[in-house]
């Protein structure tokens, strides 16, 4: 059961808020045009009705804390400070002057009971209100992922194998302190190597893995086992890893203490340990409409991901007229899924359309004739359809003498044939004039992602593994919609909300 804030106001409280808060603030402007009554009603099915378990504080100040903590990247610890002796965050939460501070172990409490899907929900009542108040205006949707970095160091294999060995031997002393003794005398060495390791290391270390896990496993408890197993799987890629040095194990354990996070490539060159945050934007207002939080090592661009993202805005009812992503998208499944969600897919080819040199971006495909329209407006003379495409072939009379010709192939013999496979002829059906402005637009998730990466902190992660981090991506982009959502309310009268408030 959550406790129910009071509504009556001390007379103190009002007269210390009204002289030492400041004019004007954004803090101010979301506390009032945006009513957060609505994370009560989403936190109360993690309560029991009893009181065992109940929260000192009700969760929409807990909530404001923690908007507070990812608005200006405070620690837990801080942000409690500041509440504290902070008259304007003190006032933002809705706590009195001589109201007690929620500390930071309920703040912790708080974000473990509600965990990945509370946060969510909360996060996809805020875009369900901005889309009920007409602020998402459904024209371009833009997709498109950005990397979080791991709040983990990487080590050599050397040093990486010692460390899972000693975390395997603590879980065994938990149930089998004198046994976990023996192991530890015999496998663990808890010094770092300081240079980087020899052959006759790493092997030395592999063959010492190997027969820790022998001697230990399923031997001990569950945790222990658990762990012992996930060590295995890490011994066998660094084994492959040793006997190739150019091999890249596509889902390489890197860390004992954040087991979800992996090797990304920002390029080929490029790499980072951790997540990715991959994002739904709605173009003219700004507002990321869904998120998702990935490994480092998985493609948001593959067709399950993004259909997953899709299918999160169209369970908010927010639909859009086209989708625009770069070229990692460029896929005959992500441009058939959202053809059939009645949207186009403005996305950039990553290969050439056929087997002549030919620059197609500037023709149109027409759907209904099955037929190509060039450049000048101009339809092909004939066509042939093959197992892999269609053949389309120009009139000599319009290509021999055209002054565009070098825009679109080189002619043979005057005559322009073009043959279009399968999957480039649905690049070519969203070939519109609004194609080229979306590209433009495109660039409005990235300045997004570097708001969120350089004012709130989600360049790196703040806890370990996938659900926590996926925490505080739903926190982070919950900040930037709510600080958006507010500017937008007051830019445009029309969208200001009732008395009944964001609810």
């Amino acid at each position: 059961m959550l406790r129910k804030q009071s509504n009556q106001k001390d007379f103190f409280d009002s007269y210390v808020y009204e002289r030492l808060l400041p004019k004007k603030h954004i803090l101010l402007d979301i506390k009032q045009n945006i009513d957060f009554s609505f994370v009560d009603k989403e936190a109360r099915s993690y309560y029991s009705d009893d009181t065992r378990g109940r929260p000192p504080f009700e969760a929409e100040i807990i909530f404001k804390m923690l908007f507070l903590e990812s608005y200006y990247n405070l620690s837990d610890y801080d942000v409690v400070e500041q509440v504290g002796t902070n008259v304007l965050f003190r006032y933002f939460v809705g706590l009195g002057i001589s109201q007690p501070t929620p500390d930071d172990t309920t703040l912790v409490k708080f974000r473990n009971r509600l965990g990945e899907v509370g946060f969510k929900r909360i996060f996809d009542r805020i875009i369900e209100q901005a889309n009920q108040k007409g602020l998402i205006k459904g024209k371009l949707k833009i997709l498109d992922a950005t990397h979080i970095q791991s709040d983990i160091a990487l080590s050599g294999v050397v040093n990486f194998l010692r460390h899972g060995r000693t975390i395997a031997t603590k879980k065994i002393s938990k149930t089998h302190p004198k046994e976990a003794e023996v192991v530890k005398k015999s496998y663990v060495n808890e010094q770092r190597l300081p240079t980087p390791p020899t052959t006759k290391q790493i092997t030395q270390e592999l063959n010492i893995t190997k027969d820790f896990i022998t001697q230990t496993k399923n031997k001990f408890n569950p945790e222990a086992d658990e762990f012992i197993e996930l060590l295995e799987t890490a011994l066998s890629q660094q084994e492959r890893k040793a006997s190739n040095p150019d091999h890249r194990e596509p889902d390489e354990i890197v860390s004992f203490t954040d087991k979800d996070a992996r090797i990304g490539y920002k390029s080929e060159k490029k790499k980072f340990a951790g997540y990715k945050a991959h994002a739904s934007l709605d173009d003219e207002s700004g507002i990321v409409t869904s998120a998702r939080t990935l490994s480092g090592n998985r493609n948001e661009a593959e067709a399950n991901q993004v259909k997953k993202i899709l299918s999160d805005d169209e369970s908010k009812n927010i639909t859009h007229k086209a989708v625009c992503a770069d070229s990692l998208y460029d896929s005959a499944k992500n441009r058939h899924n959202i053809h059939k969600r009645r949207m186009r897919a403005f996305i950039p080819s990553r290969t050439r359309a056929g087997k002549v040199k030919v620059k197609l971006d500037n023709f149109i495909y027409d759907k209904d004739k099955d037929t190509l329209i060039c450049p000048q407006g101009y339809s092909p003379i004939s066509k042939t359809i093959q197992e892999q495409g269609t053949l389309y072939i120009f009139s000599t009379t319009h290509c021999k003498y055209c002054r565009n010709l070098y825009n679109c192939a080189t002619p043979n013999k005057g005559r322009i044939r073009i043959f279009v496979s399968n999957s480039y002829r649905l690049t070519l059906i969203d070939n519109t004039p609004d194609k080229k402005a979306a590209f433009v637009k495109r660039k409005c998730i990235e300045r997004k992602f570097g708001e969120v990466k350089k004012w709130h902190g989600l360049a790196r992660a703040r806890y370990r593994h996938r659900w926590r981090v996926a925490i505080q991506v739903f926190m982070t982009f919950s900040v930037a919609n709510i600080k958006r959502i507010a500017t937008l309310l007051i830019q445009a009268p029309e969208y200001a909300l009732s008395n009944a408030g964001f609810t």
